[in-house]
């Protein structure tokens, strides 16, 4: 599997310049970056996207702390969508502990917890969970 596209989910531009400055300097150039600041705009982007046919990204960096609907809000409503080809979800936050994984468990879509700030080990990890190819 190629890697098409990357979709980033978080509300600090921080965070999100460093995560696109990572993705491309670790043979992320070819996928397209798609950035959204909260859960909602993410969920409203992609259901569009899915009403036109389009695919979905192949893999959500998540943050799970947002304005107007955070991670698990965004988790709850996405994963109930008839999604044909379902992306590989990553966590990434820098607040998480016991009770968050095993919330997380209960979502087939997300892969695993990153924690922040995400460093190119974890790209490289990601790639080797996904088996996936850039």
């Amino acid at each position: 599997m190629k890697i098409d596209t990357v979709c980033i989910i978080d509300d600090d531009p921080i965070c999100v310049y460093g995560t696109k400055i990572l993705l491309n300097h670790n043979n992320f150039v070819s996928a397209d970056i798609l950035v959204y600041e909260d859960g909602d705009e993410a969920l409203t982007n992609l259901t569009s996207q899915l009403n036109k046919g389009q695919r979905m990204p192949d893999i959500i960096l998540l943050d799970l702390n947002m304005p107007i609907m955070d991670g698990w809000g965004f988790l709850d409503k996405f994963s109930k969508l008839p999604l044909v080809n379902k992306p590989q979800i990553f966590i990434v936050s820098s607040h998480y502990g016991d009770h968050e994984i095993k919330r997380a468990k209960k979502y087939d879509l997300v892969r695993d917890f990153i924690s922040k700030p995400l460093i190119s080990k974890n790209l490289n990890d990601i790639l080797m969970m996904s088996n996936i190819a850039v």
